[in-house]
C-alpha cells in the first residue's frame, strides 16, 4: 500500500484501488489537491490491487465468459480490497469510475464534498465483474461520453473536483461559488489588468466600481454564454 500523505485530524479520507498507482502520484502532489493535504483536510491512500490477489503470479484479470473480446477484473482480488477497508471503518460511498454510467456534474462534486471517507474503483480492460458492481459498489461515475484506458486519470478528475470545494483548500473559499455550472450556468467572462491592451478594452461597466451594474452585467453574460455554448444547460 502506497500513502500519498497521512495527516491527524483530516476531514476526507479517500482510498482509491488500482493497478496502476504510479500513475496517480503527479497529480495528487500538485496544486489544490497537494494543498488540501498539506493543511490535513484530506488524506489520500493509494492500494494496489494486485497485492490482494491470492493468484501467485498477482493476476487480477481473465478472460470474458461467453467469449467477448478483452479481459475482465476479477472478483476476488477487488472484493478482497474493498472487504479489508470496509472492516476498518465505514464509507459513505464506494465508486467505480466507468463509462457506462451518469455522467459527473457540479451538484454532484458538491454533495460528495460532504463525505468523510471514499473508496474509488478504477477499472481496466473491459472493466470489473459484474458481480463486483452488484455486491459492493454504490455509485458509478463517468467523466464524459468516452472511454479512456484506466480509471486512474477519471479518479484524479473526481478528487480534484471534490477536494476543492472543501472549507480551506482554495485560497478565496468564494471563488468556487461563482465556478461555471455551480448555479447552473457557465460563468462569465473574466478580465485583469491592463485595462487596456493594444486597443482590446476591458468592459467599461467592469472598471466602474458598482457592484450592482457588474452583478447584472455578469448574470447576463454567463445566460448568454449558457445559451451560446450549452443550451441544455438552460432547458435543464
Amino acid at each position: 500500500m502506497f500513502f500519498i500523505y497521512l495527516q491527524k485530524n483530516v476531514v476526507m479520507r479517500i482510498d482509491i484501488l488500482t493497478i496502476f498507482p504510479d500513475l496517480l502520484e503527479s497529480p495528487f502532489n500538485h496544486s489544490m489537491i497537494k494543498r488540501a493535504i498539506e493543511k490535513g483536510l484530506a488524506s489520500i491512500h493509494l492500494h494496489n490491487i494486485r497485492d490482494f490477489s491470492t493468484d501467485k503470479h498477482k493476476s487480477v484479470d481473465d478472460y470474458a465468459f461467453g467469449g467477448a473480446a478483452g479481459m475482465v477484473m476479477m472478483v476476488q482480488p477487488i472484493e478482497t480490497a474493498i472487504l479489508k477497508l470496509t472492516s476498518e471503518r465505514q464509507y459513505d460511498e464506494i465508486i467505480y469510475m466507468t463509462p457506462d454510467a451518469t455522467v459527473w456534474n457540479q451538484k454532484e462534486a458538491n454533495r460528495l464534498s460532504m463525505a468523510e471517507n471514499i473508496i474509488i474503483l478504477c477499472g481496466h480492460y473491459k472493466g470489473v465483474d459484474q458481480r463486483i458492481r452488484d455486491q459492493y459498489i454504490t455509485k458509478e461515475v463517468s467523466i464524459g461520453d468516452y472511454v479512456l484506458t484506466g480509471g486512474e486519470l477519471a479518479a484524479a478528475v473526481l478528487v480534484d473536483s471534490v477536494l476543492r470545494l472543501i472549507p480551506g483548500v482554495l485560497s478565496d473559499e468564494t471563488s468556487a461559488l461563482t465556478d461555471s455550472h455551480q448555479d447552473g450556468l457557465l460563468s462569465p467572462p473574466v478580465y485583469t489588468r491592463p485595462a487596456n491592451y493594444k486597443g482590446w478594452e476591458v468592459p467599461t461597466v467592469l472598471l466602474s466600481g458598482n457592484d450592482k451594474k457588474i452583478n447584472e452585467w455578469r448574470e447576463e453574460k454567463a445566460l448568454e454564454l449558457t445559451q451560446k455554448i450549452r443550451p441544455d444547460m438552460i432547458n435543464d
